[in-house]
């Protein structure tokens, strides 16, 4: 999806979480100036499901991101990606940072640095797309209870209900190939490069999210150019559960 809601020089390209699409933005899209682009991942919001499963690899996917901003003509972008998308777009600034102005880091890791820990996670990925394939809705039950997503049970039922239907309607092959090819346990160490990474970032955490707040810290002790901004009463997904937080923080930066 590509909009563009007034006439500010500003380009903006949104990455959604696992599981999520486009609409993980509706809170906050329409009060991001310039034009935005806000995708869906591959495999991601649609029922066709994607043969060739080395696409989903971070590698292939930052081509990919690369070839959407060429074709654009974007050269001089905001980069904004929420947990997975997080990862994704802090893989894609390391490898194309001359293409970005500001890199925004919603609740992202720049991944595991233990071998013996990449492994494990990989093992469960493995585990939890094996189980995702085999009863959908129920893996969806037990995700949405892991405590990384505790604070949503405040969210409006209305809200909940959309974000559990977004979720069903997802093809579940896609969903398990994207676990096994791109999960935190596939991504390769990023925490030896971010000394190096000069483009300026923005790292946003919630308060609540105990686990990412220590991630963001040690970020940015290594970051040269980097603010952090944790939010007051929000988990994981702090755009969702405070967008005028999150947006004050993200446009504070520009």
């Amino acid at each position: 999806m590509a909009s563009k809601n007034d006439d500010t020089n500003y380009q903006w390209l949104l990455l959604h979480g696992f599981m999520g699409s486009y609409h993980d933005f509706d809170t906050i899209i329409a009060d991001l100036p310039g034009e935005i682009i806000a995708l869906n991942l591959l495999g991601f919001n649609t029922t066709d499901t994607v043969t060739d499963t080395r696409r989903f690899t971070m590698s292939q996917q930052i081509i990919d991101i690369a070839a959407i901003l060429k074709w654009y003509g974007w050269d001089d972008v905001h980069l904004l990606g929420y947990s997975m998308g997080g990862r994704l777009a802090l893989g894609f600034a390391l490898q194309h940072p001359e293409m970005l102005r500001q890199l925004i880091l919603e609740s992202a890791s720049p991944g595991l640095t233990a071998i013996a820990t990449q492994k494990q996670r990989r093992q469960l990925d493995q585990q939890r797309a094996a189980a995702l394939l085999d009863d959908f809705p129920s893996f969806i039950s037990k995700w949405e209870q892991l405590p990384l997503f505790a604070s949503q049970s405040r969210l409006p039922s209305q809200l909940k209900v959309k974000i559990r239907q977004q979720r069903l309607n997802q093809n579940p092959n896609n969903m398990a190939t994207s676990l096994i090819q791109m999960g935190t346990g596939q991504q390769a160490n990023y925490w030896p490069s971010l000394a190096h990474l000069d483009v300026a970032t923005t790292v946003i955490v919630g308060e609540l999210d105990q686990k990412f707040r220590q991630i963001g810290s040690d970020m940015l002790a290594l970051l040269p150019n980097a603010r952090l901004y944790c939010l007051a009463q929000a988990g994981h997904n702090c755009h969702l559960e405070r967008p005028q937080q999150f947006l004050e923080s993200v446009l504070n930066d520009l």
